[in-house]
């Protein structure tokens, strides 16, 4: 059983340089790659958990660079949340790297009860935009909106507000927002950060101006969407096999992850990506790299999300359109969404506002409870 170390003040790189965990100060931290190599060489194997079973392969190609094994373990956001909080109450952590795709409970949850910490590498910190690193987004994802290519020649929505009206009743594929958080955040970060852009969609679809004297134009685009009878799913493959088989008579429009793009060759799907669909083709979400606090391997946890901030490192990841925060890594030319062209009219996951989007959470679930239609 791993020993617990109840602070950070005992993990040591190299007998004398203390490595600070917590939310870095950019620029101000001594580092050495080398040192902390062989640091890690010297510290117990570490466990590595992501929502993608495109962990496994990255935590053994870390353990073929530099010799330090990693076991990487593909677990659903809330069951890591679970096991992050249950193993730092019992003093026994086995999970040493989590990378964490519930921004909100990692922000209002994890850190402040000192469960884990983020940790920038600081040989990358001006690689990294600092309005990703406190806490440390390794990764964004992107959800877009997508159409079937067999069916239309373009995408056959240009505007968001179409996805309300009578002729997609019931043709819109997505995950529930019921049971999937992130869902509820993108509705609140989209009325804190993209609602001027919404009701400027409004407009531009209907002549008129919208009125947002009682609710902002997210929440009645939300309530249009729910009462229009979307089919809800469990996963992105669900929405994947409505909007992108082939062989169909009637198109669905969808909301899916770009990672569900690898489809069109490993099934033959016919999925594409709705460019400059206004105000934006989708929205991004982060995945928070967290290094359990107890861990008796600090060195090796902090290694491997330096190697998960390198090119080498993300790639199996990149391939499939998951974008990382380090500016010098880009996206394959062969990634097969499309979806690094669309940067610009993508809603980006604002951090500073995670505590918000986790106190919105059940205002958001209740509103589109109330307002679904079958």
């Amino acid at each position: 059983m791993r020993d617990y170390i109840g602070t950070w003040t005992k993990m040591l790189l190299t007998g004398t340089t203390v490595l600070a965990l917590a939310a870095p100060a950019i620029g101000q931290e001594a580092f050495d790659l080398d040192a902390l190599i062989e640091a890690a060489k010297a510290e117990e194997p570490i466990n590595v958990y992501d929502t993608t079973g495109k962990i496994v392969e990255m935590a053994d190609a870390f353990t073929a660079k530099y010799g330090v094994t990693a076991t990487g373990t593909k677990v659903k956001a809330a069951a890591q949340l679970e096991m992050l909080i249950r193993e730092a109450q019992a003093n026994n952590v086995q999970g040493d790297v989590f990378v964490v795709h519930d921004a909100p409970a990692a922000i209002a949850q994890i850190i402040p009860q000192g469960f884990a910490a983020s940790w920038v590498p600081p040989d990358m910190a001006d690689k990294i935009d600092p309005a990703v690193q406190d806490p440390l987004q390794i990764i964004t994802s992107a959800s877009v909106w997508t159409y079937n290519t067999e069916l239309y020649d373009a995408c056959p929505i240009t505007n968001i507000w179409q996805l309300t009206e009578p002729e997609w009743r019931g043709k819109v594929a997505m995950q529930d927002p019921l049971g999937k958080s992130s869902y509820t955040d993108w509705f609140n970060q989209m009325a804190l950060h993209g609602d001027e852009g919404m009701a400027a969609a409004y407009k531009a679809q209907y002549g008129k101006d919208l009125d947002t004297s009682t609710e902002t134009a997210t929440a009645a685009w939300v309530k249009a969407l729910a009462a229009n009878a979307p089919l809800l799913t469990d996963a992105d493959q669900g929405a994947s096999d409505a909007v992108g088989a082939p062989g169909q008579k009637e198109g669905f429009m969808g909301l899916l992850s770009s990672a569900k793009y690898r489809d069109n060759t490993d099934s033959g799907y016919k999925l594409g990506l709705c460019s400059g669909m206004a105000p934006t083709v989708g929205w991004l979400y982060p995945g928070i790299g967290l290094i359990a606090t107890g861990t008796t391997s600090p060195n090796a946890a902090k290694l491997f999300v330096h190697y998960l901030m390198t090119e080498e490192g993300i790639a199996p990841q990149s391939a499939d359109g998951k974008m990382s925060t380090n500016s010098d890594v880009a996206l394959p030319a062969d990634e097969p969404s499309g979806v690094g062209a669309e940067l610009a009219n993508l809603l980006p996951y604002n951090t500073a506002t995670g505590m918000d989007d986790w106190d919105a959470r059940q205002d958001w679930q209740d509103l589109w409870r109330l307002n679904y239609s079958k």
